[in-house]
């Protein structure tokens, strides 16, 4: 009997052309033990100087031209006196020039500090000033009437009138050609500053071996040549990120979008054949709630990816249903170490989980004095790999208050995540420690109170908080939003939830909420329930 072969051929010569040298860059790149993002995208825009690598609404920009305006980005930082090292903050809008301006400083050698607009004029001008930042480019979605305080100088992105030199004016001259920099492995990439719930935003400084780590990552989850990476979430989150630099590195497309909208969304996804979508829990909810969604061509996915926030079991499991095709979720820190992986389509039975550690993770459990754990005992998470964090820019104390040292002197960063192993060695996640509730003097992890009150069928959202109680220290507080056309007795839920918990978890009230407080990655924002709760309860006595 002859041998059967199967052919990789399809028919079509420039597609498998297209394909055998996808297959090749892949196994070359696999071969690098390190590599700079800028040096790839220069690569592609040699290679493949028409393939879009941003896509905007209308207006696509291709590989060459990417790399030109990168080139001439460098030569003005280099022109105007930067040295490699330097900071260059962005705060801004989603937009080409952005992502331009972000990765024309790195080729310069800049340490970029990407800024949250939302952020206040107090945050912002520390933030600046820790970066040491000598430039700022900014458009008009943040304020015209804030002026930064340590008087950096401005370039406005979108050519506002705004305080700086317009965008078009401060390029250097189409064709320009900046001094080489090549970064070491530990060479500041970009800082990334932490969401700043108390105090000032601490500044992560990730390294270029760091993002080039994320890159080979990618190459495991099917990113490549022809990947189109669709981002839905804002420039300066480290979760966009963690999609655009890898599909850029790679050679693939990614296609912005200024504000998440589930309908356009799910068109964008349709036009542009999106094969990998990097989305927070709270997007796959509207997504999968919106009324197109059934019949949406979605077929195109190769990855769905989940990270930045609690991600419930039960979503995880209506989206495999419904949405078929790889899920993975990601667990950890934007400083690293502490990171974890969750294969949802291989794993439906350990969706309760955030998967195993990731490849190259060692996580371990710690009690409150610092000693380690045995297996399957609860603690806090600690974690290191080659994912993490150099330090927090210019503060040593905090540095050192996240650091953690095994008998062998090797460094672990501290999650402030309470968590332990099942038998299976995946990782049973609890609470935030901040967001533990001391009651009458037990641990309450709000957390096991959410996955009971999830359970109601009246219930869609919910996020349970500590309030301060005279006879307790602290007591929990639960806030729900009810499901649509549902109008659900807040009196008759503390009874059903109450009679479902622990006694400690009982909860002293319930409070009904249109939406839940989130941050822009979609992280509920407990700080401001608690404010509520308490302002509603001064109200009360007043």
């Amino acid at each position: 009997m002859a041998e059967s072969v199967v052919s990789n051929r399809s028919g079509n010569p420039a597609h498998d052309l297209a394909q055998a040298e996808a297959r090749a860059e892949k196994k070359r790149l696999q071969a690098l033990g390190f590599a700079a993002i800028t040096d790839l995208v220069g690569r592609h825009a040699q290679v493949r100087p028409d393939h879009p690598a941003l896509i905007l609404e209308d207006r696509r920009v291709c590989y060459g031209e990417l790399y030109a305006t990168m080139q001439r980005v460098a030569c003005r930082l280099q022109d105007d006196g930067l040295q490699p090292g330097d900071g260059v903050a962005i705060c801004a809008g989603t937009s080409i020039e952005y992502l331009q301006g972000f990765a024309g400083a790195l080729l310069a050698g800049m340490v970029v500090a990407p800024l949250a607009p939302s952020a206040s004029a107090a945050q912002l001008d520390g933030m600046l000033e820790n970066a040491g930042a000598k430039l700022l480019l900014r458009d008009t979605s943040v304020a015209a009437a804030w002026q930064p305080r340590v008087g950096t100088p401005c370039v406005a992105l979108d050519d506002a009138p705004v305080a700086g030199v317009p965008w078009s004016r401060w390029l250097a001259a189409p064709g320009a050609l900046p001094t080489p920099f090549e970064p070491g492995p530990q060479s500041p990439f970009n800082l990334i500053y932490s969401s700043g719930t108390t105090g000032l935003p601490k500044g992560i400084v990730q390294s270029w071996l760091m993002r080039w780590m994320q890159v080979r990552r990618a190459i495991r989850n099917g990113y490549d040549q022809q990947a189109v990476s669709l981002c839905a979430t804002p420039l300066y989150s480290n979760t966009t990120l963690i999609a655009v630099m890898p599909t850029l590195a790679l050679g693939g497309t990614v296609v912005l979008m200024r504000k998440f909208d589930a309908g356009h969304y799910l068109q964008l996804a349709e036009q542009h054949r999106a094969t990998h979508a990097m989305l927070v829990p709270v997007q796959y909810r509207r997504l999968l709630d919106h009324a197109a969604f059934d019949r949406a061509d979605l077929r195109s996915l190769r990855y769905k990816f989940c990270t930045s926030a609690p991600f419930s079991a039960a979503l995880k499991a209506e989206i495999l249903r419904r949405w078929p095709g790889p899920l993975v979720e990601y667990y950890g820190l934007t400083e690293g170490g502490v990171s974890s992986e969750l294969r949802c389509h291989e794993h439906p039975d350990k969706l309760h989980t955030v998967g195993r550690p990731a490849q190259g993770a060692d996580i371990r459990f710690i009690d409150g004095q610092g000693r380690e754990l045995p297996p399957g005992a609860q603690g806090e998470m600690v974690g290191r790999s080659n994912l993490m964090m150099n330090e927090y820019h210019h503060m040593p104390d905090q540095t050192r208050a996240i650091e953690w040292f095994d008998e062998a002197g090797q460094r672990y960063l501290r999650s402030g995540d309470v968590g332990r192993l099942d038998d299976d060695g995946f990782i049973i996640l609890g609470d935030r420690l901040k967001d533990m509730i001391i009651s009458g003097g037990f641990n309450v992890y709000p957390v096991d109170i959410e996955t009971v009150l999830r359970q109601h069928p009246l219930v869609a959202d919910c996020a349970v908080v500590g309030v301060p109680s005279e006879r307790w220290g602290e007591t929990p507080v639960a806030f729900v939003v009810a499901r649509a056309g549902t109008a659900p007795d807040a009196g008759q839920l503390k009874t059903w939830l109450n009679a479902r918990v622990g006694k400690v978890q009982r909860v002293a009230d319930v409070c009904l909420a249109g939406l839940l407080p989130r941050s822009e990655i979609g992280k509920v924002l407990k700080r401001e329930l608690r404010a509520a709760y308490e302002a509603i309860q001064a109200g009360a006595s007043s």
